[in-house]
């Protein structure tokens, strides 16, 4: 081991490079969950191993001693559950299941933190890592990767700085930018993260939800954003795998375990942040739910026991609508609570009729729909189709709705676009001054937006209508006039050419 600092880009350029192993062979979708899980228990390792070193200076003579205190750490870690006793049976002939009952060691010594954490993720998988000799391969080439001696992880070298969290928001980032259309169920790109932090503005002592939390890294975000630890999170995945990648990631990012309320459930069909009978109630509720998810559970809605849908029941082949009104109906009803709503929605959702649009019409006249803003195309991975981003406040100062269209601002990527910082300072200044900015935002009143049967549709309010330029028909006829004079010349001067030369 070496006690050279290591930086940020350090430190992400080998964990990329150990992807190497599955990259090719296995889906971006499926292997995530290996390096990264792989990356959690390395960091664990390095941490509780500096801890012993450290105690075995202070008490040199006194296992007892040393043990009890290594006993009070972040985490326990039981005989052979360390990332050093599997990479010392890396040539195990089982090496999958000897991982898989390592980390089930370390779940039941970490109980409260990691309880079911891991058997979403299984190292002995045929399915997911191949056949026997194949799996051992590529386990075996992992572990040598993550045994690097650059990738000592241990605090006195990584320093304070948020450097695994961060290196593990970059591997998750770069998964998703190679998972296609899966990218979607687990990642939100960090800059739409960043708005959605803004414009919703967490306060100290504020309760934080994503029912879609994914990865969390929205969460993360959010709770960045308040500058202090006076915060709690709550989140639901619905995805086993995901959300166990969502609970290391918290760790990761040192979330006050106290504060972090993870689920792992359908938010829809089972929501699991409860207090007592009802559901439990936020500050702020942030989300980037699928996009107009099919078979999301329409037939149990009405008879719902919370009560979600008393504006309308979704199409069952579009949730868009279920994952809205759910995030309404947990935000304080208190005005004094400020309770308001930050939604990723397909634009679908602004204009389509029938049960849709009564919804639609409902949240509108129940004056919560503060803000339409949208976003510009091919942002998110797995789907080049421009989204929108939905605010809803219960404390409105007033009833009109800011519209922005920010759609044609951005710094244009290989295979994703992205918002740079000024376009976020410019959405986020737009939609605090709350005033009309021509052919980027317009304020509506509802009287103009029932006019326009509650179609929410961006051009319908700001005209970002270009003028095209002039054109001088007679310039213009006056030039094809001498173009077609230099044509006959030339035609007269090859004809001559071709007699001389007997081509005619």
């Amino acid at each position: 081991m070496t006690n050279t600092p290591i930086n940020q880009d350090e430190i992400n350029a080998i964990l990329w490079r150990a992807c190497d192993t599955f990259r090719g062979t296995i889906d971006p979708s499926e292997y995530k969950n290996y390096i990264l899980v792989m990356l959690f228990v390395k960091y664990i390792s390095d941490v509780w191993r500096e801890q012993r070193e450290t105690l075995e200076r202070q008490f040199p003579n006194d296992p007892e001693r040393i043990e009890k205190k290594l006993s009070r750490q972040t985490f326990r870690l039981p005989k052979g559950s360390d990332f050093y006793s599997l990479w010392e049976q890396r040539n195990a002939p089982n090496i999958g299941e000897e991982i898989n009952i390592a980390l089930a060691a370390l779940e039941e010594a970490n109980k409260e933190k990691l309880e079911r954490v891991f058997r979403n993720i299984d190292f002995n998988s045929e399915a997911a890592l191949g056949k026997t000799a194949q799996r051992n391969e590529r386990l075996k080439n992992v572990l040598n990767d993550f045994a690097d001696p650059r990738l000592d992880l241990r605090p006195s070298r990584v320093g304070k700085l948020d450097i695994i969290g961060n290196a593990y928001e970059y591997l998750i980032s770069r998964f998703a930018s190679d998972a296609g259309k899966k990218a979607g169920e687990f990642y939100t790109p960090a800059e739409v993260s960043e708005l959605l932090a803004r414009l919703l503005d967490p306060q100290p002592n504020e309760r934080i939800c994503d029912p879609a939390c994914g990865s969390g890294s929205l969460l993360i975000r959010c709770a960045k954003h308040v500058g202090s630890e006076a915060f709690s999170v709550w989140g639901q995945e619905a995805n086993g795998a995901t959300w166990a990648l969502c609970m290391m990631n918290m760790f990761l990012h040192e979330m006050p375990v106290n504060q972090t309320h993870i689920k792992w459930g359908d938010t829809i069909n089972e929501p699991m942040l409860l207090e007592g009978d009802h559901l439990a109630k936020f500050n702020v509720v942030v989300a980037n739910p699928p996009f107009s998810l099919d078979k999301w559970g329409a037939e149990r809605a009405a008879t719902d026991r919370y009560e979600r849908f008393h504006r309308g029941v979704p199409p069952k082949s579009k949730g868009d609508y279920a994952f809205i009104t759910h995030m309404i109906e947990t935000t304080f009803a208190d005005p004094a609570q400020n309770g308001r709503v930050g939604v990723i929605v397909p634009h679908g959702v602004l204009f389509r009729g029938s049960s849709e649009g009564a919804i639609r019409q409902r949240l509108i006249d129940e004056n919560l729909l503060d803000a339409v803003i949208g976003l510009p195309p091919n942002l998110f991975f797995g789907t080049g189709i421009p989204a929108a981003i939905l605010i809803f406040k219960r404390n409105r100062a007033d009833d009109g709705v800011l519209f922005i269209d920010a759609s044609r601002e951005f710094e244009a990527g290989t295979n994703q676009n992205r918002l740079r910082e000024s376009d976020l300072a410019r959405i986020v200044a737009t939609y605090c001054a709350r005033q009309p900015v021509e052919k980027y935002a317009a304020l509506a009143t509802r009287e103009q937006i029932a006019t326009n049967d509650y179609n929410l549709n961006i051009p319908r309010y700001v005209d970002t209508f270009e003028a095209e330029e002039k054109i001088d028909l007679r310039a213009v006829q006056a030039e094809i006039d001498t173009l077609e004079t230099k044509l006959a010349d030339v035609k007269t001067r090859m004809a001559a050419y071709l007699k001389e030369l007997g081509l005619e």
